[in-house]
């Protein structure tokens, strides 16, 4: 299910990307982003306070590497 981030609403109009949802957990939110280019990037879940931005934590040629990339991080967070 391919949905917009700002309104989430079943449209991607107000936004250059997709986000997309994880099938495993629908309910969660992953930030994962489709750019234009046909890339994923990984954005951070916490804005920042100054800017109001999400961090870059890396752009992926696909989902899956994307995906790996994401739980490499969730691992780092907690050990």
């Amino acid at each position: 299910m391919i949905v917009c981030g700002k309104a989430r609403a079943k449209t991607n109009s107000c936004l250059p990307f997709r986000t997309a949802f994880c099938k495993e957990t629908p309910s969660k939110f992953h930030m994962i982003r489709e750019l234009k280019s046909g890339e994923y990037r990984l954005y951070s879940l916490k804005k920042n306070p100054k800017t109001a931005k999400r961090r870059n934590l890396g752009t992926f040629s696909s989902m899956e590497k994307a995906k790996e990339h994401e739980r490499a991080v969730q691992y780092f967070k907690r050990h």
